[in-house]
């Protein structure tokens, strides 16, 4: 078991899940190499948002747990390649289905965005706020702080 998910309940599949998938980026490089191999330039250039050294950050994890696999080529300049290893793979389903969700719920945000008519809409009130008690929309009202 790698170190980081030895302090995770056993039954907490779900955080361990998450221990290893968590953060920003990691979903997001597996997603690209499930599409093949890529070297380091090519996962930069698709990945505009990242800086260079959260990317090696990034890469170094995935492949410390073994979702990622690092083939460096003996030749001058050395090239560096990454892949998804077979365990990796088996992410395929759950980046397909996190990609699904993400266009529904893209689509579903545009809609109470658009909204522009209705109760409130005289008095400038954001679609959120107007919706914030429609639970039928799934709108939760903001958190207080």
């Amino acid at each position: 078991m790698h170190p980081r998910i030895n302090d995770v309940a056993e039954e907490c599949t779900v955080e361990a899940a998450l221990e290893v998938l968590g953060g920003k980026w990691k979903l997001v490089i597996l997603r690209h190499l499930l599409e093949g191999t890529k070297r380091f330039g090519e996962l930069d250039r698709a990945l505009p948002g990242i800086t260079a050294r959260m990317l090696t950050r990034q890469l170094r994890e995935l492949e410390t747990d073994g979702l990622v696999l690092r083939t460096v080529h003996q030749q001058v300049p050395p090239k560096v390649e990454y892949s998804v290893t077979a365990i990796g793979e088996s992410l395929r389903t759950i980046t397909d289905q996190l990609e699904q969700w993400g266009r529904t719920y893209r689509a579903w945000e545009r809609t109470l965005h658009d909204d522009t008519s209705g109760p409130g809409a005289e008095d400038g009130a954001s679609p959120h706020d107007r919706n914030a008690g429609n639970k039928s929309r799934g709108v939760r009202p903001a958190a207080k702080r």
